[in-house]
């Protein structure tokens, strides 16, 4: 440990006295830009230095995530509380995640991790036009708080609320029961049909999913989009989003759509 005050008397001590000394030679006498460049080496020419060694681990420190609850330092796959009147999500650890349900009239709720795969899922084309939502992605589910259902589509801006009336929505429900167990605030359907109309080759995507997934990919856009059309990094990054989705997903099949 440097002990600062040490090195403070030291100085003082070291200044009386040569305040009092004869002047040194020439020979022994430093020109200031000989001592800057001395000084911009102490710490770095030697690894070993207590300079050096708070320079790396100051820069080496990474930000640390914590729990919104308790302050304990979160892992990098944590879990979620959703606030569903505000519609808020808090990153919360393990211990403080499991004091809460996913269903309730309680301030918070916790998000379930369970992803499910939908290949049986039936929505045609018209009832995806009667949905009116813009784009050929979205995420739907049931608010609480607005005693409905509610849709959102990524932009560039974030998550956007489609105000429109959602005529279908009942008629692709009796098509696909599934619909019917979505947990309120807390799980969504998301649909990506994205591939179609990019001319791209495979089937629309659709999936049960915890509604932070939904944000994670509203993020995702967000953070990579790039001029009118995205660019395209935005859209490798959502091919890997979806494939990523596949991968941890559960496929449920036969609850989808009736026989």
């Amino acid at each position: 440990m440097i002990d600062f005050g040490l090195i403070a008397r030291g100085l003082i001590r070291t200044r009386f006295r040569t305040s009092h000394s004869t002047k040194l030679p020439a020979s022994a006498r430093i020109s200031p830009a000989d001592y800057k460049g001395r000084m911009s080496q102490i710490g770095s020419s030697d690894s070993s230095s207590p300079f050096a060694t708070l320079r790396r681990f100051v820069r080496e420190r990474a930000p640390v995530e914590r729990c919104e609850m308790c302050s304990a330092e979160l892992v990098p796959e944590h879990q979620h509380l959703i606030e569903p009147s505000a519609r808020k999500l808090q990153c919360v650890c393990d211990a403080c995640a499991i004091l809460f349900g996913s269903q309730g009239e309680t301030k918070y709720r916790r998000v379930p991790r369970r992803i499910k795969a939908l290949p049986d899922f039936i929505l045609s084309d018209n009832q995806w036009d009667g949905l009116a939502i813009p784009i050929s992605m979205a995420f739907f589910f049931n608010s609480s708080a607005a005693g409905r259902v509610v849709a959102f589509y990524p932009s560039p801006a974030g998550p956007t609320e489609s105000l429109l009336g959602l005529e279908s929505w009942e008629e692709i429900v009796r098509s696909n029961p599934i619909l019917q167990k979505m947990e309120p605030d807390v799980e969504a359907l998301l649909v990506n049909r994205i591939k179609a109309l990019r001319g791209e080759s495979g089937a629309a995507e659709y999936y049960l999913v915890p509604v932070d997934e939904c944000y994670k990919l509203v993020g995702l856009i967000r953070a990579n989009w790039r001029g009118l059309s995205g660019g395209t990094e935005v859209w490798k990054e959502i091919n890997e989003f979806f494939a990523r989705l596949k991968a941890r997903s559960l496929t449920s099949r036969g609850e989808a759509s009736h026989a």
